[in-house]
């Protein structure tokens, strides 16, 4: 046995340990990946279950300025993101629109047992039907009255 069985035997071995070296790392680096999203999945599950609302009211206000007032009660124990939170008016995505969160217009929490109101002026006629949705995909639909 000469120099060059040695040393196409160390040659081999350490390819295979290279080889090795990049399988593991990528295995192991798409695993942590994979545990990762799983824990967030678990975690935004836990937000939606704790999430509910319910539309207490959808009034059009016809008499001089017309605008809509849609009220809701944030009745989970999830803290809420009223920038998050969406509102469709006959299926329409509504933007620009007045919010107050317990007579509070300028914050951004809408916490649990408190209620949100929001106003929407831009609208040239009575709508039929307002949908809430949340930052967690809960929605609740009302029909204007």
């Amino acid at each position: 046995m000469g120099f060059s069985v040695s040393g196409s035997a160390a040659v081999i071995f350490v390819a295979a340990f290279i080889g090795f070296g990049m399988f593991y790392s990528a295995t192991a680096n798409s695993f942590e990946r994979v545990n990762d999203a799983r824990e967030d999945q678990r975690d935004q599950l836990l937000d939606q279950q704790n999430t509910d609302i319910s539309l207490v009211s959808a009034t059009w206000n016809a008499s001089g300025s017309e605008n809509l007032v849609v009220t809701v009660d944030n009745t989970g124990s999830e803290t809420l993101s009223v920038e998050a939170t969406d509102l469709l008016v006959d299926n329409d995505y509504q933007a620009g629109y007045d919010t107050t969160v317990d007579t509070d217009p300028s914050t951004d929490i809408w916490a649990s047992q408190e209620r949100l109101e929001i106003t929407v002026t831009s609208l040239s006629s009575q709508p039929d039907r307002v949908k809430v949705v949340t930052e967690n995909g809960i929605a609740e639909t009302m029909v204007v009255s």
